[in-house]
This record gives structure tokens, C-alpha cells and sequence, in this order.
């Protein structure tokens, strides 16, 4: 890419533990830059190096990963599979709801892992960006102008300016000033477990406040570790943007396994009861409705707020909306044509996969290079106990459209595979269009649904129809079976030779009894 001032050859990336921030920026001018080390920034800056780009990274902290790799998506998603390993939860279905692998679990036990992921991550991330010739820049970067950014540092404040300009700062979680957070009995989603500095135990119980995609998946590990679990949120539906069913026979599955689901209410008061210091300290929650609710602790995760605060967003002239986050178009581009934003930072639907994705479109569109991509076909995946994935259209979507389409269920207990896992309450769902016949949307939930889910993904890309499932040959046993089972079970909806299923909750949860899960013992 052309610019005025052409940018100086460097020999290697570099970090600021490895050269003087002052004499690195002062002899370049780049082609992009990036604010931002998270998914969204990391993809920006690798896709625009290999388009020839000269591109220099701004990231505040020494560790390079954002919230993804720090505070959020990896540690929740290893925290979730140490979880599952310790409490022996996925072998309750055949072994009894009381099978655990280790009777006291410890944040220790949890944490050891997921600080070896996190190395590990760390390190493949910093190999790609150095071996793509990306230049790090250790720092808090402050817009100046639409093309000049100030970066500060210890050893105080360099000017860098850059043909085009990223934003991927990401969000940090919603800290109201009511909420008595004492990172004791009260925190937030970054602060669950405590750290690797000072490890918290195991609350005795806990209340989550927020029933979002952050407090539905620890509110699931809470449960899983047998903690006396409520959930709170304000909203009626906190996931409505997931099938109706398919959120459904999750919330059912959380009441089934002890938790207490409190929704369509606000809160009115959150105090901590009891000294600080105090061990008998604990958190009382009264709702609007004057219902009083006590645990020893409570992670409020009601929503998160982009980090533009300190940004100097408003002296380059780019627009918010009211909550902060910064509008694009649709390539990505800011109101200013030389700014734009990826991630989180954008708003919905801040997953850590779209994020990249973002931010490879965004670069490239900056670079004036051609992005293909199929935002329609965005996959989602909810890391709770079930899992949750889907892509594309929802049944409420469908009515709302007034789309004519059927649909096709499956259960995973039908299958082979998930008799021989035991998994009782996974479910496979696939919508179809009447008038095409194309598939229009996948959901799942169950055992290995974000994965088991690129099968729809990939078949919708291709305008794929119920026959395809039927006709194609999947391995024996597995999960993906399920799609030929929820194909023909469409099919004979739609020809009338059965009768409309039961909706999913029926089917699974007036059938299982406590017979169900069998209680065997080797001999």
C-alpha cells in the first residue's frame, strides 16, 4: 500500500522489552495500526502483514490476548472443562447424579489448567504475530487526530501516525455504582475464581446476577460443583436472541439440577451483611418485588461497556451510539474514513470468533483489498452445561418474517453415540423453507454442540436440503447422526406421515425418570 512517507525497513517484530518505543516510532509511519491484541486486533494485524501491509500493534498490557486469552473466553471455557473432568459430570448418565472424580475441589485444582492453556495460547499468539512481521508496541494509545495516535509508557508519550487506524479495544464488565463490589463477597465476571495471584475458594453459594451468555455459563459451572446457585435477571427471557426451544430445555436443565431461576425482575438494593474481614460476611439481594435473596457471594454480570472512556475517540471525530460502542458500516469503516472498529468494541454479538472475523474484514477493507465473507452464516456457541450452538434463523425469527418453512428434531438419546455417552437431554433441531426446501437453521444443545454444528453451517453455505442429510453416510456411532434423524423426521412432517412432535422439553424432560440414569458399578 502507497503512502507518503514510505516506512523504514525494521529488522524483525519488536516488542517494548525488546527496543525503545521512542526510537522505533519516531522513524516509522505504517500503513495500519491496531488498538488491541484480542481476537478482533490479532486477525486485523496478521491479515493486513500478509497483504504486504506495514502494521505496528498497540496493546496496554505486556500480555498480549486482550480479555479473550486474559480474563474472559479461554480461562471461562478451560474453567468450564476443569470443571466438568473434577465433578465427573459428563459420566452422570450412566454412573448416578452423586458420580464426582475428586470429592473437594479446590480453585487450585481449576486454575492449574487453565493457567498451562493460557501459556500456551499466549505463546502461539505472540509466534504469529512475529512471524508475520507485525511490530508490538507496548502502551495506552490516545487518538490525537483521525491518522495520529499517542501512545504512553512508562518512559512517557510517543506520536505515531498511520494511514489507517483499528479500533479492537474490547469491553471490560459493567460496573455499577451501586453494586457494593469489594472483590470479597462481591465481583465481576473478570474476578470469579479471584487469580493466579490470590486464589478465592469455592463460594458455600453464590447469587448471578445477569443471565446472559457470562452468567448462564458459571452459573452452570456453580451448579455442576454443587453450589446452591440463583439466578437473577431482569429481563423475561435473558437469551432471546436463541431459539425459544432450545433456551427452553436449558433453563429447565438448570432447574432440574438445583438451580433457582429468578427472571423478569429487577433488582432494587445489592449490600453486603457482616464486617470486612468478617468469614460470616454475605450479600443480600432484594428484587423490586421486595423478595429478598442471601448467598455468601455474588458475581453481578449485567452487561459489559466498551473501553473508549480514555481513547480520545472524540478529537479524530468518530461516533458512539448512546452506550459507547462504535458505529460501523458494514465493511467495518467508522464515520471517519480513515478509523475502524472490530470486536467488541462494535457491540453484538461479541464472540470471540466474529471478533476475528471482523477484524480480518476490516483490515482488508482498509487496505482496499477484497473481504469475502458470510456474516449471515455466524456461528454461536454458549460454553454452558449443555453447550448451545447455532447459525442462522431461529423459529421465532421464521414466524416473525412470516417465512412458510418446517422443521425436523432430533434427540441424541436416539442416537447410538449419545446412549453410549448418556446424553439424556441433547437435541438437535433443523428448520427448512418450504417454498426452497434450503436449509435456513441449525440449533443444538447437548454434548459437543459447537462443533457438531459446522456440519449445518457448512451444508446452508452450500443451499443444502433435508435430502443431503438423508442421502449422506455418518460415521457409526456419532453424534452427527442426529442430523439424518432430525432430516427425516422433517421430511415426514412435511408429507404428513407423522404427526407434529411433542416440543422438545416434552420429549425429554416428561420422560426421563429417575430410572433413567442407571447406577452401575463394575464388578
Amino acid at each position: 500500500m502507497a503512502q507518503e512517507n514510505q516506512p523504514i525497513a525494521f529488522d524483525g517484530a519488536g516488542s517494548l522489552d525488546e527496543v525503545d518505543i521512542r526510537a522505533v516510532v519516531g522513524k516509522f509511519d505504517f500503513d495500519l495500526l491496531v488498538i488491541g491484541s484480542g481476537p478482533a486486533g490479532q486477525r486485523a494485524a496478521i491479515s493486513a502483514a500478509k497483504h504486504g501491509a506495514k502494521v505496528a500493534l498497540v496493546e496496554r498490557d505486556p500480555l498480549a490476548g486482550g480479555v479473550c486469552l486474559n480474563t474472559g473466553t479461554i480461562p471461562s471455557k478451560t474453567l468450564r472443562e476443569a470443571v466438568l473432568y473434577f465433578t465427573g459430570y459428563r459420566q452422570r448418565g450412566y454412573y448416578g447424579e452423586k458420580y464426582r472424580l475428586k470429592d473437594k475441589i479446590s480453585t487450585q485444582d481449576l486454575y492449574d489448567r487453565t493457567n498451562l492453556v493460557i501459556r500456551l495460547e499466549r505463546g502461539d499468539i505472540n509466534e504469529n504475530l512475529e512471524s508475520n512481521g507485525v511490530i508490538r508496541l507496548v502502551g495506552t494509545a490516545r487518538f490525537l487526530g483521525p491518522n495520529d495516535i499517542e501512545i504512553a509508557t512508562g518512559n512517557g508519550t510517543t506520536t505515531v501516525r498511520a494511514a489507517k487506524i483499528i479500533v479492537a479495544v474490547g469491553t471490560v464488565p459493567r460496573r455499577p455504582q451501586d453494586v457494593p463490589f469489594d472483590e470479597v463477597n462481591v465481583f465481576d465476571s473478570d474476578d470469579v475464581f479471584g487469580n493466579s495471584n490470590e486464589l478465592r475458594p469455592l463460594p458455600e453459594s453464590i447469587i448471578v446476577a445477569g443471565a446472559g451468555v457470562i452468567g448462564i455459563e458459571y452459573s452452570c459451572m456453580f451448579v455442576a460443583l454443587g453450589i446452591p446457585t440463583t439466578l437473577i435477571d431482569p429481563r423475561g427471557n435473558p437469551l432471546a436472541f436463541v431459539d425459544d426451544e432450545i433456551s427452553k430445555l436449558l433453563y429447565t436443565h438448570l432447574e432440574q439440577n438445583g438451580a433457582k431461576l429468578v427472571f423478569g425482575v429487577k433488582h432494587k438494593a445489592i449490600e453486603i451483611l457482616g464486617s470486612p474481614g468478617d468469614e460470616n460476611a454475605h450479600v443480600r439481594l432484594t428484587l423490586e418485588n421486595n423478595l429478598a435473596l442471601e448467598a455468601d457471594n455474588l458475581l453481578f454480570a449485567l452487561g459489559r461497556v466498551p473501553v473508549v472512556k480514555d481513547l480520545g475517540l472524540e478529537k479524530a471525530g468518530v461516533v458512539t451510539d448512546e452506550r459507547g460502542y462504535i458505529k460501523v458500516d458494514e465493511t467495518y469503516r467508522t464515520n471517519v474514513p480513515s478509523i475502524y472498529a472490530a470486536g467488541d468494541v462494535i457491540g453484538f454479538p461479541s464472540l470471540a470468533s466474529t471478533s476475528a472475523e471482523q477484524g480480518r474484514v476490516a483490515a482488508l477493507s482498509a487496505l482496499g483489498a477484497p473481504a469475502t465473507w458470510h456474516p449471515d452464516l455466524l456461528p454461536y456457541g454458549i460454553y454452558a452445561i449443555p453447550e448451545i450452538g447455532m447459525v442462522g434463523k431461529t423459529e421465532q425469527q421464521l414466524v416473525a418474517d412470516n417465512v412458510q418453512y418446517f422443521k425436523g428434531t432430533a434427540l441424541f438419546r436416539d442416537t447410538a453415540r449419545g446412549k453410549i455417552l448418556g446424553d439424556l437431554s441433547g437435541a438437535l433441531k433443523l428448520l427448512f423453507s418450504k417454498e426452497s426446501r434450503k436449509l435456513l437453521g441449525v440449533h443444538i444443545i447437548g454434548e459437543g454442540a459447537t462443533e457438531l454444528l459446522h456440519i449445518g453451517q457448512a451444508v446452508m453455505h452450500f443451499g443444502g436440503e433435508p435430502e443431503y442429510f438423508v442421502n449422506t453416510v455418518f460415521n457409526y456411532p456419532t453424534l452427527a447422526e442426529a442430523y439424518k434423524v432430525a432430516a427425516f423426521n422433517a421430511i415426514n412432517r412435511l408429507t404428513g406421515r407423522t404427526s407434529h412432535s411433542a416440543p422438545l422439553h416434552e420429549q425429554i424432560y416428561s420422560e426421563i425418570t429417575p430410572e433413567d440414569y442407571v447406577k452401575w458399578t463394575p464388578t
